[in-house]
């Protein structure tokens, strides 16, 4: 990985640890969230944080990117802390087809976000998947392996136009109810070999308490780099860790 692209994420040196006064992850009034980018910036300071990520929830229709990434540069401004401007997108199709904005020349990093099952027929949320699931149209091990698919190849489309990150990786499974165990080794070595080959860096996600710690030594022993993100929809959430702590 080069330098610069470390410079930009701002990922942990080594794998074998977090650099807890990161915030990978974080949202704002823009999108999902529901505070001004000044007053997150105050809230990562009280919490003695030195870098965040601003990572808002987009899609074909955002138009207010510009005005997103106008208040993180001024923000900037009054503050020592490193912020980047980041954008949470979704894989909406098999073959890794994204959701993105029509304008990404704001953005530094683009973080990849499967919050539904992408099927040939659209995505299916968690309860479709438990339906379809109890009804036997899908398996178990066809719901690990498509979103694992999926998953890779949204990060190698997103990675021809910016930085990556993998927001709350694989967090669809513990929605539609299955348990990690349905992840074999195999898939997992996938998900991570597709990290490494787009550089791509996974985020340890507060909010979402994913990954597992199971997928998470996996990861961490197939030498992908990790940060943790509060996925923080509220400013006092950001840069508090309880789950991370565990892992």
């Amino acid at each position: 990985m080069s330098a610069e692209r470390e410079s930009v994420i701002g990922a942990v040196a080594t794998v074998d640890a977090l650099d807890l006064s990161t915030d990978a992850h974080v949202h704002t009034g823009f999108s999902a969230g529901r505070d001004a980018v000044g007053v997150v910036v105050s809230a990562a300071d009280r919490a003695g944080l030195a870098a965040v990520t601003f990572a808002d929830q987009v899609g074909p229709d955002s138009t207010w990117l510009g005005a997103y990434a106008d208040s993180v540069r001024r923000a900037r401004r009054r503050t020592e802390m490193r912020l980047r401007i980041a954008a949470e997108v979704e894989v909406v199709r098999p073959d890794g087809w994204l959701a993105l904005p029509p304008d990404l020349g704001h953005l530094e990093i683009l973080s990849v976000a499967v919050s539904a099952l992408p099927l040939p027929a659209g995505p299916a949320g968690p309860r479709e998947v438990r339906a379809m699931l109890t009804a036997g149209a899908l398996t178990a091990g066809q719901v690990a392996e498509t979103l694992v698919t999926a998953t890779a190849r949204g990060l190698d489309r997103a990675s021809r136009y910016a930085p990556t990150q993998l927001a709350r990786p694989l967090s669809l499974l513990a929605e539609a109810g299955l348990d990690d165990a349905v992840l074999s080794a195999d898939l997992v070595h996938a998900l991570a070999a597709a990290c490494r080959e787009t550089g791509t860096v996974v985020e340890v996600s507060e909010a979402w308490r994913s990954p597992s710690p199971r997928v998470l030594a996996q990861l961490r022993a197939a030498g992908v780099i990790l940060v943790p993100a509060s996925d923080a929809r509220y400013a006092t959430e950001v840069g508090q860790w309880q789950y991370v702590r565990r892992v």
